[in-house]
């Protein structure tokens, strides 16, 4: 594995010319711009280091300017009076010209995240396209209801009317993070657009390029000034700045538990709404009638995909005890022949994962399990010309209280372990801090939907991992979060209900 390809290939002329720029500026009220500040940071290739921009530095003084022409925008302006159907029509043209644009886009995220090309271009793009296109369909479907009120102290001869309607929330601060960086910013920006609200996006300071290229493609698309604004900047900086502001009714945010209780301890200050989509330590199970054929790589992928930067990743697998050994061999013989390499080369399965300091935590998370006792049964080293690469790791004989089996990795780093039961292995699968997502691999129906209902987690998947659409809603449980993202649900998140009584 130490023979991995590093290098940079060739990539198009428009994705050429988008790095060619001199700074990557904010976008304020509709104007491209550079920060209050003047000041910039770099954003690297994590396969090679190399720089590969300049990204305007925005702080709370960019903030404050972002939130006034979101709010300018939202109560005044084309975007107030814009009809349902008008914003339908905006969200599909956005997912149009995405879609004429999915190469470049695609490009840009393996170069800034490090992600294999593939994953980019055939799995997350194609899905924030689709989050666009589901909302537009969703942008006409915001109804309320009449109400039969019991009231009967209304005037003589008059009589009581009542109603709700659903109104968008307001402005909303859109905080995404890192792993994938623009499906993850198109589950925020649709449902938010299609409701009517105006917004504040702040990506991850280490993987700004797609938000910016996706906001001027949104310009393109006829996006009005002041409705989405984009600050660029470190997470303690305009992050912060963004969860605190007082004229902010609302913040989306995906990212770190640890992060998570910082928004929410930040939006105290004018109880601004919070939907969070926090960490994970999910389990895989294989139950011992499970076509292992179809288990095994099942299993490899849900840990090993996007290098297990994944906050569903299948991060504990659990087998019984019956089938354990051969599902040990099959998921290590997978991870032993798994091409790394730098994302734009084709055939990388795995690429680096996001900065050098990354891989470090991840690979200290290992070294630290096997000084707990734990095997390594494969993999767990650090790799690439950077320093950025770690091996597709499986582990064994962890305690089931250590830290490589409670704390969310982020990284190519599986735990296997062994059961006897059914209710051992709920019991295994249900002791953690998160309750994001699990999955289940088993030929028996009777298994698998009693264990569904007795697994704590937001989202559990049957015989497959990571099947996403945007029809379905995606959130957790404990400390992975609250609120979801995707699906019909998700409008709710940026509606609020008003209740309309008249005497007519």
């Amino acid at each position: 594995m130490t023979d991995i390809n590093c290098t940079r290939g060739p990539v198009g002329q428009e994705t050429e010319a988008f790095l060619a720029a001199e700074t990557h500026k904010l976008l304020l009220d509709g104007q491209w711009v550079e920060s209050a500040s003047g000041e910039t940071f770099e954003t690297c290739d994590p396969a090679t280091g190399e720089v590969i921009g300049h990204v305007a530095r925005g702080d709370i003084a960019d903030i404050d300017v972002a939130v006034s022409a979101a709010r300018n925008a939202f109560e005044a302006g084309p975007w107030h009076a814009m009809t349902p159907m008008e914003r339908s029509q905006l969200l599909w043209r956005i997912a149009d010209i995405m879609e004429t644009n999915i190469d470049e886009l695609a490009e840009l995220e393996s170069l800034d995240q490090g992600k294999a090309l593939y994953v980019g271009r055939w799995a997350e793009i194609p899905g924030a396209i689709n989050q666009f296109r589901y909302f537009a369909g969703m942008a006409t479907k915001i109804e309320g209801s009449t109400i039969p009120t019991s009231i009967n102290y209304q005037p003589e001869g008059k009589e009581v009317f009542a109603y709700t309607q659903k109104v968008p929330v307001g402005v909303v601060g859109a905080i995404v993070p890192w792993n994938s960086p623009l499906v993850l910013t198109a589950m925020k920006l649709a449902p938010a657009l299609a409701a009517g609200c105006t917004i504040v996006l702040k990506p991850s300071e280490d993987t700004s390029l797609t938000a910016i290229r996706l906001l001027q493609l949104m310009q393109e698309a006829g996006l009005p000034n002041g409705v989405v604004n984009l600050v660029t900047g470190y997470g303690n900086e305009a992050g912060a700045a963004l969860a605190a502001h007082r004229d902010v009714d609302k913040i989306t945010f995906t990212g770190s538990t640890a992060t998570g209780r910082k928004i929410l301890e930040a939006s105290k200050g004018n109880l601004k709404r919070v939907t969070l989509e926090l960490g994970g330590k999910s389990p895989v199970i294989i139950m011992p009638d499970a076509d292992l054929s179809a288990a095994i790589p099942g299993a490899a992928n849900a840990i090993f995909f996007n290098g297990g930067q994944v906050c569903i990743a299948g991060s504990r697998l659990y087998a019984h005890r019956t089938i354990y050994d051969e599902v040990v061999e099959g998921v290590a013989e997978t991870a032993a022949q798994m091409k790394l390499g730098h994302g734009l080369d084709p055939a990388t399965q795995m690429g680096p994962l996001v900065s050098a300091k990354h891989a470090a935590k991840v690979a200290d998370h290992v070294s630290e399990s096997k000084n707990d006792g734990a095997s390594i049964i494969c993999g767990g080293e650090i790799f690439g010309v950077n320093q950025s690469f770690v091996s597709p790791t499986v582990v064994a004989n962890a305690k089931s209280d250590s830290p490589i089996v409670q704390e969310e990795v982020f990284g190519p780093v599986l735990v296997v372990t062994p059961y006897d039961d059914f209710d051992e292995m709920v019991t295994f699968a249900n002791h953690s801090p998160y309750g994001l997502a699990a999955g289940i691999w088993t030929e028996g129906l009777s298994s698998a939907t009693r264990l569904a209902s007795r697994i704590k987690a937001g989202t559990v998947w049957i015989n497959s991992h990571a099947m996403y659409d945007a029809s379905l809603p995606i959130g957790g449980v404990k400390q992975s979060g609250f609120g979801r993202d995707s699906g019909q649900v998700a409008l709710e998140n940026y509606l609020d209900l008003k209740t309309v009584c008249a005497i007519v």
